[in-house]
C-alpha cells in the first residue's frame, strides 16, 4: 500500500497535478464563502481528485503529441462530454418542473440517423449531422407539444418516448451496429481543436448558449417564474407553454449533440448500446448541482460540475481495478452523499459544525 502511495505521487506532484487541486480547492473555498449550493458538488470532486492524486500512478499526467494533449485529465473531459450535453439541456427542463427520460434513446437516434445517411444514401457528413440534429430536436419538440397542448405528465410522455425512439433507431439499422469511417465524422468525437478534445468545444458552445440566453435575457426569469408556480406565471402573460415546447426541443437538441458524439468516438451507431441510463447521469448531474428536481432557480454551472463529478468517479472505479458488478454502489453511495448535502437540512446540520449558523 505504502509502495502505491508513492508511486502515485511520484507520477502525480507535477505542477498540472498541484495546478488542479489548487484550481479546483480555490475555486471550491470561494464558493463555500460566498455560500453557494454549487461548493458542494465542486468539494466533492475535489476530494475525489484528492483520492486520486494519493492513491491513482500518472491521474494527473497530459502529454502532447502533434498539437494536440492526451492524458486522464483530457480523457475525462471528453468522455464525459456526453453527460454535460444532456445535463444542460436537463437543467433547463427540470426547471420547469418537468423530466425527459427520452435523451439517452434521443442519443441513439441521432447516431443511428447520420450513420446511415452517410453510409446508404451517400450524404456528406456536415448535412447528415445537421439532418440528425433536425431529427433530435424533432423528438423533444414533440414530447414539448404532447406535455404542454395535451396536459400529459411529463414523466409519462417521455417514458413513451424513451421507448419508441430507441424501437426508432433498432428500426433503421436493423438491430445492428453501423460502422462507418469517415475523417470528417469522426472529428467530432476524436478531433482536437487548440489542443483540447472538439466534443468540449461543443459542450462549451452549447453552455455558452444556454447561459446566454438564460442569464442576459428574460428567458431565466421566465423559466423560474414557471417552476416556481406555473399558474401565477401564466397569469402574469409569460407564455409558459411556448417556453416549456422550446426548453424540451433544447433537450433533444442537446442529446442529438451527444449522440453524435458517441457514433463518432466509436464510429460506431449502436442502437442497443449507445446512450444506455445516460438519462440518470444526466439526472443526478443537474440534482448534484444544485438544481432542485420540483424546479425554479437553477445552476448551470453547477451542472457542469455535477457531471465532472459522476464521470470522475466512474474514471476512479476504473483506475481502482473496481469489479464491474459492484460498481454501481460506491457510485450511488457517492451520489446519496452529494444529495444530501444539497438539500437544506442535512446541510445545516453539517454547517452548524463549523459555527455557520444561517446558509441559504
Amino acid at each position: 500500500m505504502l509502495e502505491k502511495v508513492s508511486e502515485a505521487l511520484r507520477t502525480n506532484a507535477s505542477l498540472t497535478g498541484i495546478g488542479i487541486l489548487l484550481l479546483a480547492g480555490g475555486a471550491g473555498a470561494l464558493l463555500l464563502r460566498q455560500r453557494r449550493r454549487e461548493a458542494w458538488p465542486l468539494l466533492g470532486l475535489l476530494a475525489l481528485l484528492v483520492f486520486n492524486f494519493v492513491l491513482s500512478k500518472n491521474f494527473f499526467s497530459i502529454v502532447e503529441r502533434d498539437g494536440a494533449y492526451y492524458g486522464t485529465p483530457i480523457n475525462l473531459l471528453n468522455q464525459g462530454s456526453e453527460v454535460m450535453l444532456l445535463a444542460i439541456g436537463m437543467t433547463l427542463v427540470i426547471a420547469v418542473r418537468g423530466i425527459d427520460l427520452s435523451v439517452s434513446s434521443v442519443m441513439a437516434l441521432s447516431g443511428a440517423v447520420c450513420v446511415m445517411l452517410m453510409k446508404d444514401l451517400h450524404y456528406p457528413p456536415l448535412l447528415a449531422a445537421l439532418l440528425s440534429l433536425v431529427v433530435a430536436g424533432s423528438v423533444g419538440a414533440l414530447n414539448g407539444a404532447l406535455i404542454t397542448l395535451l396536459d400529459i405528465q411529463p414523466i409519462i410522455v417521455t417514458l413513451i418516448s424513451m421507448v419508441a425512439v430507441r424501437g426508432v433507431a433498432m428500426l433503421i439499422t436493423h438491430a445492428q451496429p453501423v460502422t462507418h469511417v469517415d475523417a470528417t465524422f469522426a472529428f467530432i468525437g476524436n478531433g482536437h481543436l487548440g489542443g483540447l478534445p472538439f466534443s468540449m468545444v461543443l459542450v462549451a458552445v452549447v453552455f455558452v448558449v444556454a447561459a446566454l440566453l438564460t442569464r442576459r435575457t428574460a428567458l431565466g426569469l421566465f423559466v423560474s417564474a414557471i417552476g416556481d408556480n406555473e399558474r401565477a406565471s401564466r397569469l402574469a402573460g409569460v407564455g409558459d407553454r411556448r417556453i416549456k415546447l422550446w426548453i424540451y426541443a433544447f433537450s433533444g437538441l442537446c442529446a442529438g449533440i451527444a449522440g453524435l458524439v458517441a457514433a463518432s468516438y466509436i464510429s460506431t451507431a449502436d442502437p442497443d448500446r449507445v446512450g444506455r441510463l445516460r438519462e440518470l447521469d444526466a439526472i443526478f448531474a443537474v440534482v448534484i448541482g444544485g438544481t432542485a428536481l420540483t424546479g425554479g432557480r437553477f445552476h448551470l454551472g453547477g451542472t457542469l460540475v455535477g457531471a465532472l463529478l459522476i464521470q470522475t468517479l466512474s474514471i476512479t472505479m476504473y483506475s481502482q481495478h473496481v469489479p464491474s458488478e459492484i460498481e454501481p454502489m460506491p457510485k450511488a453511495v457517492v451520489m446519496l452523499m452529494s444529495c444530501l448535502l444539497i438539500s437544506e437540512e442535512p446541510r445545516r446540520r453539517l454547517v452548524s459544525l463549523f459555527g455557520v449558523k444561517r446558509w441559504r
